[in-house]
C-alpha cells in the first residue's frame, strides 16, 4: 500500500475544468434553494467505461474516488467489496467508492494495468494512485484511506462532499442483523485470512465444517485459504518454467494452475488441469482431477467457467 506511483489519467487542464464545473454545480444547487449534500446511497456506485469520465474523473475534482476492480467469480472480491462499501459509509463523504466489474469493462482494466483482482486504485483530481491488490487487513486499508484523504486535502484542496442525514443507516442496519451460529468462527477465519495467517484460517473453517459439513461459506473459504497458503510458497518464475519444461509432471502442472487461478486467469487454470487429466493415468490423473474439483470450490459453482470446465472434465474422463 503506497501513495507513490501517481499515474496521470487526465491533463491538469481537464482536472481544473472539472473542479470548476463541480464548484459551479454546488453553487447553483444552493442558489436554487437546495443543498450540496448527497444521499448516503450515492457514496457507493457502479461505473462503466461510458460513464468513467463523468462518474470518476469529474467527481474526483471534489472528492477522492476509490475504485474497486472486481468480478462476480472472484471470491476475494466478495470479501473486500463489502468492507470497502461499509468504510465508504463510515467515512461519510471523505471519499466515494466506484465499483468496476472487470468482465464488463475490459478496456478500463487494461488502462489501469490490472494484473489480478481485487485491485484498488484511487483517482484524485484526475490522477490515479494505485493503492493495493488483493485482500488486506482492515487496519491497513484504513491507514491507506487516511493517507489518501490527506493527499487530497493537502495537494488538491479536496475536503470531500456533504452527506445528507442518515449516512450511517446502512451501517446500523448491518450491525442490527441477527448473528448466525457460525458467524464468530467465520469472522475469525476472515481475520486470519486478512492477516495472511492461512493456517489459522484453514483451522477456523475446518472448525465450522466439523459441525456443519455443508456450510457453503466455510467450504469456499477453506478452499481459498488452502490455495493461498500453497501459492504464497511458490516462486512464480520457477513454477512456470517447470510447467513449461515438464508438461506431464502433475505436481508442476497443479502448481502452475494454482498460480494462474490466484492471478485471476481462471480459464487458463482450468484448461491446464483438464489437459493434465487427459494425458495422465492412475494416481497422477486422480491427483489432477481432485485438485481441479477443489479449484471449482474456490471460484464457485455458479460461475459459468466452472460449468464449462466440468463439462470438459467429463468429456476427458468418460
Amino acid at each position: 500500500m503506497s501513495m507513490s506511483g501517481v499515474v496521470d489519467l487526465a491533463a491538469v487542464k481537464a482536472a481544473n475544468e472539472a473542479r470548476q464545473k463541480a464548484e459551479q454545480a454546488r453553487a447553483e444547487a444552493v442558489r436554487q434553494g437546495g443543498t450540496a449534500a448527497v444521499p448516503a446511497s450515492h457514496l457507493v456506485f457502479d461505473v462503466d467505461e461510458a460513464g468513467f469520465e463523468t462518474d470518476v474523473l469529474q467527481r474526483s475534482s471534489e472528492v477522492p474516488v476509490v475504485i474497486d476492480f472486481w468480478a462476480e467469480w472472484c471470491e476475494p472480491c466478495k470479501q473486500l467489496g463489502p468492507l470497502l462499501e461499509r468504510m465508504a459509509q463510515e467515512y461519510a463523504g471523505r471519499f466515494v467508492l466506484a465499483k468496476v466489474d472487470v468482465d464488463a469493462n475490459q478496456m478500463l482494466m487494461q488502462q489501469f494495468g490490472i494484473q489480478g483482482i481485487p485491485a484498488v486504485f484511487a483517482v484524485v483530481a484526475g490522477q490515479a494512485l494505485p493503492l493495493f491488490q488483493g485482500v488486506a487487513p482492515e487496519a491497513q486499508i484504513r491507514q491507506t484511506l487516511d493517507q489518501l484523504i490527506q493527499v487530497g486535502e493537502e495537494r488538491f484542496g479536496l475536503t470531500g462532499i456533504q452527506v445528507a442525514d442518515g449516512a450511517g443507516a446502512a451501517a446500523e442496519t448491518e450491525a442490527a442483523a441477527p448473528v448466525g451460529p457460525y458467524d464468530a468462527l467465520l469472522d475469525a477465519a476472515m481475520d486470519a485470512l486478512n492477516a495472511n495467517d492461512f493456517g489459522g484460517a484453514v483451522q477456523a473453517y475446518k472448525n465450522v465444517l466439523a459441525d456443519d459439513p455443508a456450510n457453503p461459506d466455510a467450504k469456499a473459504g477453506l478452499a481459498q485459504a488452502e490455495l493461498l497458503g500453497r501459492v504464497t510458497k511458490l516462486d512464480p518464475q520457477q513454477t512456470r518454467k517447470d510447467a513449461a519444461e515438464r508438461p506431464a509432471d502433475v505436481t508442476a502442472q497443479i502448481a502452475a494452475a494454482e498460480l494462474d487461478l490466484a492471478g485471476g486467469h481462471i480459464e487458463d487454470a482450468f484448461g491446464r488441469l483438464v489437459d493434465t487429466v487427459r494425458v495422465t493415468a492412475g494416481d497422477d490423473r486422480n491427483a489432477a482431477r481432485v485438485r481441479l474439483l477443489e479449484l471449482f470450490e474456490v471460484v464457485g459453482a455458479d460461475d459459468p467457467r466452472v460449468a464449462s470446465a466440468r463439462s470438459a472434465l467429463a468429456r476427458v474422463l468418460f
